[in-house]
């Protein structure tokens, strides 16, 4: 299936003038996307380990959970889902009970499926995730998809059309800050289709052929935006009306920005495509180089926007950190390995999935009905502040 539909916002009526001679805009609407890298060393030092690691393990009780391996239910090839029994006050009391092992489990297998916890709403799913990983919720800043903002810094997932695939991706790996933790609570399963495929990104990291992946490592990737009513526009990225919030923004996170006529902003930052886990010193492949680059487009949609603006006008797109081409094999490359890897469960309302989003990347599948999912951050991680 193709994911045309999420390169998008609604075209202007001026667009859609400009376009009504094409096919593929006659119809729908078309919505430049892309997800959600920087790199977090290997810890060194045993002490910097279990300071990080601490947040974790504390207030673990072994004997009120669970054996990690043991208890775990097998999805699809996969021992990650968990069944228990859990309401009200409970929810909140066997978080804070089995937060040490369940770290124990993120950190082998990379996620967890809870399914039993009936968690009622947006504001007790934070609390929750806040005794699950034991620090607090974090902004959803420097944003690449749409999403609504619900109580206590929980969100919607990304909301783009029913339709289509959202490929796998690490969230804000095209970034100098991510979250370590996520959390994902399913409030309304879909009729049909709708599930988060999952794909270990220890194993993308090493399932890359060897030559992609230290050309990758050797140059990093440079991720290019123009900021239009064809994308998110920058207010809403940057989630302000002032160009001097922007501009300071810019500068404190590395981005090189230009604002250009009619309000026109263009940025341009250069990340590493790997990164080391601050725990367990693993590498893993961790860049939206395949998202963000114009061959992710359906050839109708890029073929007009090229012919719109040109290249250097692109809402999205990716180049080697030396403004050099990435080659269009490596990139298909990537994208057959996470296929390969990604593995995917049926939603159940109350489900709760803990993802480390280093060690594990998700997507979604198209739709049908109404789906709610909504998604909670933690523990930002910060390239400048990793050696």
């Amino acid at each position: 299936m193709t994911h045309e539909g999420l390169w998008v916002r609604f075209f202007k009526k001026s667009d859609w003038q400009l376009f009504s001679a094409l096919p593929v805009f006659s119809c729908f609407r078309v919505t430049i996307w892309s997800l959600d890298m920087t790199f977090v060393a290997i810890i060194s030092s045993r002490l910097k380990q279990d300071r990080l690691r601490e947040p974790l393990l504390s207030f673990g009780k072994r004997d009120a959970f669970m054996n990690p391996g043991k208890d775990l239910l097998t999805v699809s090839g996969h021992k990650i889902l968990f069944n228990v029994q859990a309401s009200g006050s409970k929810v909140s009391d066997w978080a804070l009970e089995n937060r040490q092992e369940l770290g124990d489990i993120l950190l082998e297998k990379g996620c967890v499926l809870i399914r039993g916890l009936k968690i009622l709403s947006s504001k007790q799913f934070g609390m929750v995730l806040q005794a699950l990983f034991d620090d607090e919720l974090i902004d959803y800043t420097y944003r690449s998809t749409p999403r609504t903002e619900l109580r206590g810094k929980v969100y919607t997932a990304t909301e783009y059309p029913a339709a289509e695939t959202i490929p796998q991706h690490n969230e804000n790996s095209y970034s100098n800050s991510w979250p370590l933790r996520i959390g994902f609570l399913c409030m309304q399963p879909s009729v049909t289709g709708g599930e988060t495929p999952l794909a270990d990104s220890r194993l993308v990291y090493q399932r890359i052929e060897k030559d992609v992946r230290e050309r990758f490592e050797r140059k990093g990737v440079m991720y290019v935006r123009n900021y239009s009513d064809l994308d998110l526009p920058w207010s809403e990225v940057f989630q302000t009306e002032d160009k001097d919030e922007v501009a300071a923004f810019c500068e404190k996170n590395g981005l090189e920005y230009h604002w250009g006529k009619g309000n026109h902003l263009r940025t341009c930052q250069v990340n590493p495509a790997t990164a080391s886990h601050p725990i367990t010193g693993e590498k893993v492949w961790f860049n939206q180089a395949h998202l963000f680059h114009v061959s992710s487009l359906n050839p109708d949609v890029r073929n007009a926007l090229l012919e719109i603006g040109g290249e250097e006008n692109l809402p999205r797109n990716t180049y080697f950190s030396d403004g050099s081409e990435i080659p269009a094999e490596d990139l298909d490359h990537i994208r057959e390995v996470y296929e390969a890897l990604k593995f995917q469960f049926t939603w159940q309302r109350y489900d709760l999935l803990l993802v480390d989003n280093m060690l594990c990347s998700h997507g979604r599948n198209p739709f049908e009905g109404e789906r709610k999912i909504l998604v909670g951050m933690t523990t930002p991680q910060f390239k400048s502040s990793t050696p």
